[in-house]
């Protein structure tokens, strides 16, 4: 097992401060969610979204290629979660087109950036 090495922190990442920001935007729209909503729905794609900046954050402190990969693919599938009921909410009527492009960019950005820094760590790790 190689230790991962480059990142000081998970601060450092840009994926990580994306995530970041993403989460704000999921808190921002679900706010305006209806309240029957609050804790299904709302709640799920908080949770989701949360998910991702944390897997990536507790994966970098590991400082162990193998399990950093590992974390990477658990904020990948919060990702795709998240895209999904970003979906759903669209097509119940919770969030607007012009919010579901916009969102959906943002997720897609996040899964390519984790795909990448995935491949980039994988690649360190076999050239070790």
């Amino acid at each position: 097992m190689t230790r991962h090495e480059g990142v000081k922190s998970h601060k450092d990442l840009d994926v990580w401060k994306k995530s970041v920001a993403l989460s704000v935007s999921i808190y921002e729209v679900t706010r305006l969610f209806p309240w029957e909503e609050l804790y299904a729905m709302s709640n799920q794609m908080r949770r989701a979204v949360v998910s991702i900046a944390s897997n990536i954050a507790e994966g970098a402190a590991r400082r162990i290629d193998k399990v950093f990969i590992h974390f990477l693919h658990m904020a990948l599938g919060s990702a795709s979660e998240l895209d999904t009921q970003v979906e759903i909410a669209q097509k119940v009527g919770f969030i607007n087109k012009e919010k579901f492009n916009s969102l959906g960019n943002i997720i897609g950005e996040v899964s390519r950036m984790l795909y990448g820094l995935i491949r980039s760590v994988e690649k360190r790790r076999h050239d070790h």
